[in-house]
């Protein structure tokens, strides 16, 4: 596919799409590991920060100094720091790690202490009333946890926190710089042999915004699935 661009300076671009289109392989896998890095580290990310939210709004003084210390840690810190922290700085110690993994591990730690906060806000948000109903039927505090206060405040930040998952998706594209072989590295590696820059990060562009589109579709179709009820406050 060549198209030409002529102006009155002395711009005469042509655009090569070929070479872009033949790496189509290339570019599926790094979409699809994007996708695994993205949705792991979603539900892992997810799981840490429901038990930080618990800890910090209904923990032991200790725990809640620990939570608190990660979040303002993680929260004031750029996530490529952090990435570096995890991969190059960790083997000083022993702890060496593939580039995959080390980008999965920071994505998950810096999505922790961001949903962390963002959940908290939702449990703080249920009526105390609901939560001494719950003793009332003699329900455990685990019980109490799950079904009266963690399911309605997380319907109640729903939203806030699909915004944090797919901003996680697209903030993936920082972990090629570790060599983790995402999206972004293989339009770099591509980039360096066709020297088609523009018209490789047009599709990369355009894959993003094809997924982030995505993302956004499967969270609205996972919370009619699940949290779709009526409140009952």
């Amino acid at each position: 596919m060549h198209v030409a661009i002529r102006g009155r300076s002395t711009m005469n671009y042509q655009f090569q799409f070929d070479a872009v289109l033949a790496a189509w392989p290339l570019l599926l896998k790094g979409t699809w590991i994007t996708i695994q890095l993205s949705l792991i580290a979603t539900v892992l990310g997810l799981v840490v920060a429901i038990f930080c939210a618990w800890g910090k709004t209904s923990g032991p003084g200790w725990l809640r100094f620990l939570v608190n210390a990660y979040i303002e840690v993680i929260r004031n810190t750029p996530f490529l720091v952090q990435l570096f922290f995890f991969f190059f700085a960790l083997p000083a110690i022993g702890l060496r790690w593939s580039p995959q993994t080390a980008a999965l591990v920071a994505m998950v730690v810096n999505l922790g202490a961001y949903a962390t906060e963002i959940i908290r806000a939702g449990i703080e948000s249920i009526p105390k009333g609901q939560i001494e109903a719950g003793r009332a039927l003699n329900l455990k505090p685990w019980e109490i946890f799950r079904f009266v206060i963690i399911k309605p405040a997380l319907k109640a930040i729903y939203p806030a926190l699909t915004s944090q998952f797919i901003l996680l998706m697209l903030s993936s594209a920082v972990v090629s710089v570790i060599s983790a072989d995402d999206l972004t590295s293989v339009a770099a590696n591509l980039q360096s042999q066709t020297f088609r820059s523009f018209e490789i990060y047009i599709v990369v562009a355009a894959i993003y915004l094809a997924l982030a589109l995505a993302f956004s579709a499967m969270f609205k179709l996972i919370y009619k699935r699940t949290l779709n009820y009526p409140d009952r406050r």
